[in-house]
């Protein structure tokens, strides 16, 4: 008698009338058991063994689903395929059960009997749902299943590991017989839409497990991915089993331990998951991360909180899960296909199937083979490389415990790997080294941040993904086309040793989760390599430099106001002269967009770009030099009245439009955007309020510009205009022009990409809301995503003084959130503050904002804040970030 059969002997038969009372003992020792395996896995900790624990509750549920089919079946009549058959097939076939997943049955019954023993089947289904098993099942006979089967390859998949629960000899044999590769899905079939079925699903997780949320089972590198490698070697080589491919020459030894350990891994995770959410959830979503790192014991360490360390080693399980999957789906390749063609590459490579193999069997004998594997690599047309050929692969897994570290390498390795960096596709050469894990071997710094997150919403990838995303961005910018950066393919060839950069990319974030400035950090490390690597003092010095100032220039860009001659010549101070400049400014846009897909966008592009050209502008000048703001202002009007007589405007009429402009606008704006408002005012006519909105390079992003009679409310009404609109405001820029009118612009982007706003339907809206009464317009109130509330940011609120013209500088920084630039900007109007300029920065859910305001005296003047006015609106800020707003 089987397990499952003794199990359910122990559970009396009896009629409908009992069913309650066999429910209520069935979810009573569904839910002891439960509560056993949760003990259990608590008191295992961060080591826990799983294993036990999925077989216990799959025996569990084994021992109900037996009793409710005798139950509900009692003694059935009928011969052959009139008898039915009780299967459990896909995970709870493989005895894979975890407190969520669901439980799948397939009765396997004849065509004639399957309308008598309806109701009983019927009555077995609805047992198991009244007890709390959560029931998937199917009715076939062994024909149809064939048919259903062929017609779709995850019915196949899911009987594929159907295990007995109650069924016959005769009656396993009918459904063996029934999926035979001779009727359904040869091998050879079955591999190719199992592989493609693999590539389809990576690619919807974009083709990386380092995702911030990542699913533990369909994600790359999870569990799906170990099952369906069991599935090929079932259908192509007769045997699921891991152990049993090293005797066929399919999985080395060390392969299968590395692929048994980081299912431990992963199941410890889904468990833990499953606990967590108290329901089927394979999404580690912030929701659950830190409550499952608490529940497995970790805590925050120096450098790296407990959610970190935990994402961390997931990072790196599922890593190694694809790196040995890629291989074992060439070898299954291999085993249906044959070895194909061979073209030699040079003396110790060529090319199998158009993988890169190396040709010695006992490759590699030294370090110096590795470098040569990289070299042949760097020199091969990527076109007709697919990757690295299974066997060398697991060779080079081998050997990199003997890789030495850059520090402990002789003179002849280091020169190698400085030649590779200096190389034809040098990016590509770093990124399979990093793949593979030579370059881990060769920086052991670069393996410390292996698979490290930072649990925010800025970091969207792991450090070491950010770094080959930054590496990836350079590499874009020498074969130029990426219309997303418009000048720094221009920059690029003109850098005396590219190897600076790339250098500087590697070691920029390289520090990170050590405690202290990683940039400080990484520059001491960037400096040893450098050394130990030979080169010169002065490219020592640059590269340290970078990884020193990687911050700078975009904190430069986004929270300082580029207009200003004075903060140029201050940036152009730091950076010294023109060859670091261009280096910073390619690392600065790199760096910026390999961060989140979403972080880069026009915006950036021309807000560093006018930073880097004014610069270069400074350092050719000389710094003894420094550009006044009155020459600034002549250079840019010039510049403006060219634009509008190439635009047929007589000289009479540009002089008077641009005489109703503030001076201080041709020192801030560009000379395209002084011609473009100067346009929209002579369009002005009679009218009181001008507003125009144009669209910019990025879709969707506009600028708009607005002339208006100044009055109390109005950038309070423009901003929750704006937001209304849809519309994230990126940069605001408020000045007082000729006879009490403001020339206000905006830099706006949609703050969801799929609803976008035309630039006439903005402009509409704006100009009759600016027509109305503005005391009455509130922000709209919208439900916070709930993701920001594992992202608290305790808010700070600062104020400065600033001497000329005399205002206050209000500096907060708090979490982002949808509408908190228009609540801000209520709570400023219902403290009667004016706000002539805004700096707006958003990095993930970090809110940086930068005003500067005043406050209206009793007769209308402009006044900087005293202490009284800061606190009063302190307060009233605080109030409305704590969700107490006007």
């Amino acid at each position: 008698m089987s397990d499952a059969a003794a199990d359910a002997a122990a559970w009396p038969v009896s009629d409908e009338a009992t069913d309650a009372a066999w429910i209520a003992a069935a979810r009573a020792r569904l839910a002891s058991t439960a509560n056993s395996l949760a003990a259990a896995f608590d008191a295992g900790g961060a080591d826990v063994d799983v294993r036990p624990l999925i077989a216990r509750r799959c025996a569990d549920v084994d021992g109900i689903v037996a009793a409710a089919w005798r139950r509900a079946m009692g003694a059935v009549d009928g011969e052959g395929d009139a008898t039915p058959a009780l299967f459990a097939v896909g995970g709870y076939g493989r005895g894979e059960l975890f407190p969520q997943s669901d439980v799948d049955l397939l009765v396997l019954l004849g065509d004639e009997a399957q309308g008598r023993l309806a109701p009983a089947i019927a009555r077995f289904v609805a047992l198991l749902w009244d007890a709390g098993l959560p029931v998937g099942h199917a009715l076939r006979s062994a024909q149809q299943t064939t048919v259903a089967a062929r017609a779709d390859i995850t019915v196949l998949t899911s009987l594929l590991e159907a295990r007995p629960l109650a069924a016959s000899a005769d009656a396993f044999a009918r459904l063996i017989e029934a999926i035979d590769p001779a009727h359904v899905w040869p091998p050879a079939e079955f591999f190719r839409a199992k592989r493609d079925e693999l590539r389809a699903r990576h690619a919807r997780f974009g083709d990386t497990a380092d995702n911030l949320e990542p699913n533990l089972k369909e994600g790359p590198g999870g569990l799906r991915d170990l099952q369906t490698l069991r599935w090929m070697a079932l259908r192509v080589l007769g045997t699921g089993d891991f152990a049993s491919l090293i005797a066929l020459g399919q999985l080395g030894a060390d392969e299968q331990a590395t692929l048994d350990r980081q299912y431990d891994v992963l199941a410890r995770l889904r468990f833990g998951l499953h606990l967590v959410a108290g329901r089927r959830e394979e999404r580690l979503r912030f929701d659950h991360q830190k409550a499952l790192a608490a529940r497995l014991g970790l805590v925050d360490a120096p450098g790296a909180l407990a959610v970190e360390q935990m994402m961390q080693t997931f990072y790196r399980s599922a890593g190694l899960v694809q790196r040995i999957g890629d291989r074992l789906l060439q070898r299954f390749e291999e085993q249906l296909e044959g070895e194909g063609d061979v073209a030699p590459v040079d003396a110790a490579f060529e090319l199998r199937r158009g993988y890169l193999a190396a040709r010695d069997a006992g490759w590699p004998r030294d370090a110096r083979d590795v470098v040569a594997l990289f070299a042949a690599w760097a020199a091969c047309d990527p076109a007709a490389v697919r990757g690295l050929h299974s066997q060398t692969a697991r060779l080079l897994a081998e050997f990199l415990p003997r890789i030495p570290a850059y520090q402990e390498a002789n003179v002849d390795l280091r020169d190698a790997f400085m030649a590779l960096l200096r190389g034809p596709r040098a990016v590509r050469t770093l990124t399979r080294m990093a793949r593979l894990g030579v370059l881990g071997r060769w920086i052991p710094a670069f393996a410390n941040v292996s698979g490290r997150m930072q649990f925010d919403l800025f970091h969207v990838y792991t450090v070491d993904q950010h770094t080959l995303a930054v590496l990836a961005n350079i590499e874009a910018f020498e074969r130029g086309g990426d219309e997303r950066f418009s000048v720094a393919h221009e920059v690029i060839p003109r850098l005396r040793k590219p190897e600076l950069l790339l250098l500087a990319a590697l070691f920029h974030d390289i520090a990170k989760g050590r405690g202290g400035d990683h940039s400080e950090l990484g520059a001491v490390d960037a400096r040893a390599f450098s050394e130990a690597m030979g080169l010169p003092p002065g490219d020592v010095a640059t590269v340290e430099w970078l990884v020193a100032q990687h911050l700078l220039m975009s904190i430069t860009a986004q929270k300082q106001d580029i207009a200003d001659p004075d903060v140029i010549h201050r940036f152009a101070a730091k950076v010294g002269d023109r060859e670091r400049l261009e280096l910073l400014y390619l690392l600065t846009c790199a760096d910026i967009a390999g961060t989140s897909p979403k972080l880069w966008n026009a915006w950036k592009d021309r807000l560093l770009a006018d930073l880097y050209m004014a610069t270069r502008l400074a350092l050719r000048r000389g710094l003894e030099n420094p550009l006044a703001a009155a020459e600034r202002a002549a250079e840019t009007r010039a510049a403006a009245v060219a634009l509008l007589r190439e635009a047929g405007i007589d000289a009479p009429v540009i002089d008077d439009v641009l005489a109703r402009m503030p001076d201080i606008g041709f020192q801030r704006a560009r000379p395209d955007q002084i011609a473009w408002q100067a346009q929209a005012l002579l369009a002005l006519g009679a009218r009181d309020t001008c507003v125009a909105v144009r669209p910019l390079a990025d879709a969707g992003a506009l600028e708009v510009f607005v002339h208006s009679p100044d009055r109390d409310g109005l950038f309070a009404a423009i901003v929750i205009t704006l937001d209304r609109l849809g519309l994230a405001i990126a940069q605001a820029r408020v000045l007082d022009g000729p006879g009490g009118r403001v020339f206000d612009s905006f830099q706006v982007v949609p703050a969801d990409a799929r609803r976008q706003s035309a630039a006439d339907a903005v402009a509409h809206r704006l100009t009759q809301v600016l027509d109305g009464p503005l005391d009455a317009l509130r922000p709209a109130r919208r439900a916070q995503p709930t993701h920001l509330r594992h992202f608290r940011i305790v808010p700070r609120i600062g104020f400065d003084d600033v001497a000329t013209p005399p205002r206050t500088l209000l500096s907060l920084v708090c979490t982002d959130r949808p509408g908190l630039l228009a609540d801000v900007a209520l709570v400023l109007r219902e403290q009667r503050m004016r706000v002539h300029d805004a700096r707006v920065a958003t990095f993930g859910e970090r809110a940086e904002d930068v005003f500067q305001i005043t406050r209206v005296d009793a007769d209308g003047n402009d006044e900087p804040l005293d202490e009284p006015h800061q606190q009063a609106l302190h307060d009233a800020l605080r109030a409305c970030l704590d969700g107490d707003c006007p």
